[in-house]
């Protein structure tokens, strides 16, 4: 199988292409555009959370819990939290992930378990979207995806050198099809994972509507100031 170089290499490429993709021809910021990318490079490493103490659990867990508290300021600020709360609700989330994750994932994750999945790569993009509550919806959708992007090239990889190319043909490993799958042989990560993709689906959907509908009223509020500012106003002198 592909080591931490080929899958990281190969999800910053893909980063890298889908942000200057947005940038010239979608019209995204660039500011953005560079964040989509570093997280889909990023995410390339989340699969393999499930592989033990090594680089790619020390690194993704490191970098989750300090960029995680940050995207998370402008909920904080939607919330209305004072300062103090801020800083002490990103310090919980950084001890949460830095801590208690990793413990989790040391002592009861399987390799090529369900991380190897299409349901996590969902819940790695709805996890996204509710953490990075922008404003715009299009640059929450943009930025969610670029994370399902980056877990997806994981997974293809995976199943890129499951397969041998041989004198007749090519051979399949044992590992084929054990990434990009549905389920696993065991019931209760399948439960778990579904389960958590289906409560994390409501409440990102349900998000999505509140965010849509504020751009929608804040589009119509600023259509409003345009035409009040077209009209002429009629003076008139009075004596």
């Amino acid at each position: 199988m592909p080591g931490f170089r080929v899958h990281i290499t190969g999800s910053t490429i893909i980063g890298a292409g889908y942000g200057t993709a947005a940038w010239a021809l979608g019209d995204m910021p660039p500011i953005t555009c560079v964040l989509a990318g570093g997280l889909c490079s990023v995410a390339g490493m989340l699969p393999d959370l499930d592989s033990g103490p090594g680089i790619p659990l020390k690194e993704s867990v490191a970098f989750a819990a300090a960029v995680v508290p940050m995207m998370m300021i402008h909920r904080f600020h939607q919330m209305q939290l004072p300062l103090e709360a801020m800083i002490l609700a990103g310090a919980a989330i950084y001890l949460v992930i830095r801590f208690g994750l990793s413990w989790l994932l040391k002592n009861y994750s399987h390799h090529r378990g369900m991380f190897h999945s299409l349901p996590a790569a969902a819940i790695a993009g709805q996890t996204t979207f509710l953490a990075f509550a922008a404003e715009e919806p299009l640059r929450r959708y943009f930025v969610a995806s670029a994370v399902v992007l980056g877990f997806l090239t994981h997974l293809v990889l995976d199943e890129i050198w499951s397969v041998k190319l041989g004198m007749f043909g090519p051979k399949f490993k044992k590992s084929f099809g054990t990434a990009l799958k549905f389920y696993g042989p065991v019931v209760w990560p399948n439960l778990v994972t579904y389960v958590l993709a289906l409560i994390l689906g409501a409440l990102a959907a349900g998000d999505a509507a509140l965010t849509e509908g504020r751009a929608a009223m804040r589009q119509r509020m600023e259509q409003a100031s345009r035409n009040i500012q077209q009209i002429p106003y009629q003076w008139q002198y009075r004596r």
